[in-house]
């Protein structure tokens, strides 16, 4: 005797979206540029605007924390010095 066993997974609930005219204008767009339906244009958009953020928010914490490191900020204002000689009189 085999034992099948099945797992099922719950879908997440269903989003509904009041997008106005220039967003659907825009989904459809997406939609239509990507190849895709307009439910998996959102998708994508979304996870990829998640993304976006999250990178932007470690480059910005990558920034905050070099400019308070003392060392770094003297050493990019000698870079900064050097180039200005570098470049000449204007």
């Amino acid at each position: 005797m085999r034992l099948l066993r099945v797992v099922c997974a719950s879908a997440p609930y269903p989003v509904s979206l009041r997008l106005g005219d220039e967003g659907t204008r825009a989904l459809d767009e997406l939609a239509r540029r990507r190849h895709v339906s307009r439910a998996e244009a959102a998708r994508q958009a979304i996870t990829e605007t998640a993304a976006r953020e999250r990178r932007r928010a470690g480059l910005a914490a990558e920034a905050a924390a070099l400019m308070a490191d003392p060392d770094y900020v003297a050493e990019a204002r000698e870079i900064a010095e050097l180039m200005e000689q570098l470049r000449g009189p204007r």
